[in-house]
């Protein structure tokens, strides 16, 4: 069921000229440097340490790796993180 409604949210980005990360529940990530991260569209908080962060997206993780991590904001869809980042992984669940 979830490859039909990714087929038909991408068919409705791209004739409809809508956002595919909000047709699609795909995060959006924001990046000043290394120093910040903004991340929207994600699906609660799983980990989060002073090197790592982990998030539950729609579909699978996301994981940013990094140093000195501190959450400025979280709110239920959004986060900002500041810190040092390293890397940044989506793991396909």
């Amino acid at each position: 069921m979830k490859k039909w409604q990714q087929r038909i949210g991408s068919w409705l980005s791209e004739h409809l000229e809508l956002p595919s990360d909000v047709v699609l529940e795909l995060p959006r990530i924001t990046t000043i440097g290394q120093l910040h991260a903004y991340i929207e569209n994600h699906r609660g908080l799983l980990l989060f340490s002073e090197n790592e962060l982990r998030l539950n997206m729609e579909y699978g993780y996301l994981k940013i790796t990094g140093k000195n991590f501190v959450l400025k904001m979280m709110l239920p869809e959004e986060i900002l993180l500041e810190g040092t980042i390293k890397e940044i992984v989506f793991i396909e669940e």
